[in-house]
């Protein structure tokens, strides 16, 4: 286990120190704020809502519930429980380009919304996965660079927001074959 830390530490200090140029400060610095995936993210919806037919009235819930349940979760109880701190409140010559959170660090709650949102788009809308994941993985890769997490914070938290995801989506799945009114109209499937 001390190897891993160590090989995480590592890892980190290469992506927030060696890597940081200024296009790279302003990028990430821009993508990592919640306000700015907010203003992106909020009208796609709204639009998806009004135009996407059944396929987005159970998309957009479903979407909804994943983000939540694994945010409160992660914040409320598995980042409680591992108890790690932060690289910006724990490492020396940190680059820390936002503030950096009074909270613990293990996994990342930026990467566990945006990969159960990622994940969940990746069912309803499987031609949009390589965008989603994309814009995921950058927002994960950008807590790094920015110095509020470890690079093992962010991978934990990706895979926990996929789980979380695949979890309601499975759900929904079984509920639909119980409940037809659930269920997406044969021309809309897949």
């Amino acid at each position: 286990m001390d190897t891993l830390l160590a090989l995480d530490r590592e890892l980190f200090y290469f992506i927030n120190r060696t890597l940081a140029n200024t296009p790279a400060d302003w990028f990430f610095a821009l993508i990592t704020d919640r306000i700015v995936t907010l203003a992106i993210l909020i009208p796609l919806l709204f639009v998806l809502v009004l135009r996407g037919g059944k396929r987005a009235w159970i998309f957009v819930p479903l979407l909804v519930l994943a983000i939540a349940a694994g945010d409160q979760f992660n914040s409320e109880f598995l980042k409680e429980w591992v108890g790690r701190l932060r690289p910006c409140r724990s490492l020396d010559d940190v680059r820390t380009l936002v503030h950096c959170g009074a909270g613990k660090s293990f996994p990342s709650s930026h990467a566990v919304n945006m990969f159960a949102a990622a994940t969940m788009t990746h069912f309803f809308y499987p031609r949009a996965r390589v965008w989603v994941f994309l814009y995921a993985s950058l927002v994960a890769l950008s807590r790094v660079y920015c110095g509020v997490h470890y690079p093992l914070d962010v991978l934990a938290g990706a895979l926990e927001g996929s789980l979380i995801a695949f979890l309601f989506y499975t759900l929904w799945r079984l509920a639909a074959r119980r409940w037809s009114l659930l269920a997406l109209p044969s021309a809309d499937r897949r």
